[in-house]
């Protein structure tokens, strides 16, 4: 039984209106456009303008400036997944002669490889990419601003390497790989790296007066992996249907999730931004988001998904400055979220062949130490580790070869868990990475290190 494609409510839809009316109006942009997609259709869409009758809709490219560089993410991890390359592989290994070739291609993605952010020489954006033919003429002299590893530093250079991985590896140009590989399949027609009509024009606003200047739209050239494409709300919503559930002809489930993960989070349990790969991570109030944002001389971009809400906008403005096009899409998805609750899906039990008697037996409560947890199968055939109360250390496992479980994400990712069997078959306790969890707290039946008192639990004597 399918249920008919989900309709806003009235009062949803003025609200998103008016959002955008308020964010057009207050930002004094020439006009933008915006989106919004659930269970991957769009549910509305809508636009302002300061020309009356000339509005853009969902087919008007605007440029989206370093929303590129998630495209460009996802060419670097096709590279991956085939394996032509690791991600901790030094980028001499495929793109030599740079002069920063012992940086990683993971540090490069997340922005951590310590490189300059801007190129030298001119503007770059708003000076044509003649001018830097080289790579060496894009890093400039003083390439080093951190030690690689040790911090989050955004760098816009550090994407155009990428760019040129990408060329090398391919043997073809940054632009035909992503039409081949990402636009095509995706049927984004309308995303490219030159503007097509109907586009808008790029305009700076004056910050103290109501008059316009023209901004210039320069190719880019070695830059352009870093920010050079112009797209549509249509085409981008398209591909936050992709970074979502992933797609098999691009990038697998699991690697457009592994892109979400930060890179270099700040380490900090109340944390509001970080970097993924490729992928930008913020904490919008209760609510993560991932996604990008851009900027152009001329142009704002932003694109935001909530995976927990199932909702995601974007929103395009033809603006330099002035209108904060982050928080524009941010507080779309909030309102849709906030307004008209997610609907989850019926439970179903999972299917016969994804229960295994031996692993069912091992599910229910499991003790490290007092501390209560709840182990769980899961759906694909694996378990899951949670706390049974609160917050705490927790993970996803999948099956290894051996009988063991590796940990997918949580504390516990990479760490391996064995069950530990008595001579008669029956388990003891689980080691995860040296934990031992017992069946009752410090079981003394188990081998928990240390032992346990042989006086057991105990009151408090008379």
């Amino acid at each position: 039984m399918t249920s008919e494609p989900e309709q806003l409510l009235p009062s949803t839809r003025r609200a998103l209106m008016h959002r955008i009316a308020t964010a057009q109006s207050e930002g004094r942009a020439p006009s933008l456009v915006a989106a919004v997609q659930r269970e991957g259709e769009i549910l509305w869409s809508g636009s302002r303008s300061c020309v009356d009758g000339h509005a853009p809709d969902g087919d008007t490219q605007f440029r989206i400036g370093s929303l590129t560089k998630t495209f460009t993410a996802v060419l670097v991890l096709r590279l991956r997944d085939e394996g032509l390359l690791n991600l901790d592989d030094p980028l001499e290994k495929h793109l030599p002669g740079t002069g920063v070739g012992d940086v990683t291609v993971h540090q490069l993605l997340g922005h951590s490889a310590g490189l300059a952010a801007e190129s030298p020489g001119p503007w770059w954006e708003r000076t044509p990419g003649t001018l830097r033919p080289e790579l060496t003429d894009v890093l400039g002299e003083q390439t080093r601003m951190h030690i690689p590893g040790h911090r989050h530093h955004y760098s816009n250079p550090g994407y155009t390497l990428l760019g040129s991985l990408v060329e090398r590896a391919r043997g073809t140009s940054w632009e035909q790989a992503l039409r081949s590989e990402i636009l095509e399949p995706l049927g984004m027609r309308r995303t490219g790296s030159q503007p097509e009509a109907p586009h808008a024009g790029g305009w700076a606003v004056h910050p103290w007066a109501d008059v316009m200047l023209p901004e210039p739209a320069e190719d880019l050239g070695l830059m352009a992996p870093a920010g050079q494409l112009w797209s549509t709300t249509d085409d981008l919503l398209r591909f936050a249907a992709f970074l979502v559930e992933g797609d098999d002809r691009i990038l697998c489930a699991d690697s457009v999730e592994e892109m979400r993960v930060p890179a270099a989070p700040a380490g900090s349990g109340d944390w509001q931004s970080g970097y993924g790969l490729g992928l930008q991570v913020v904490r919008d109030g209760d609510r993560t988001l991932f996604g990008h944002t851009g900027s152009l001389p001329g142009f704002l971009a932003a694109l935001w998904i909530s995976v927990e809400d199932d909702v995601a906008a974007v929103a395009l403005a033809n603006t330099t400055a002035g209108l904060a096009i982050g928080e524009v899409a941010a507080g779309l998805v909030g309102i849709v979220a906030e307004a008209e609750p997610r609907i989850p899906e019926p439970w179903r039990p999972l299917p016969e062949s994804e229960v295994d008697a031996g692993l069912l037996a091992l599910t229910g409560p499991w003790y490290w130490g007092t501390r209560a947890n709840v182990l769980r199968l899961a759906p694909g055939g694996g378990l899951e580790l949670a706390p049974m109360h609160g917050a705490g250390r927790g993970a996803r496992f999948v099956a290894g070869d051996d009988g063991t479980w590796t940990g997918l994400d949580g504390y516990y990712a990479g760490e391996v868990l064995r069950v530990v069997r008595n001579d008669d078959g029956s388990v003891n306790h689980l080691d995860l990475g040296s934990f031992v969890f017992t069946r009752e707290p410090y079981d003394p039946a188990a081998a928990v290190p240390g032992g346990v008192d042989e006086g057991g639990w105990r009151g408090l004597g008379d």
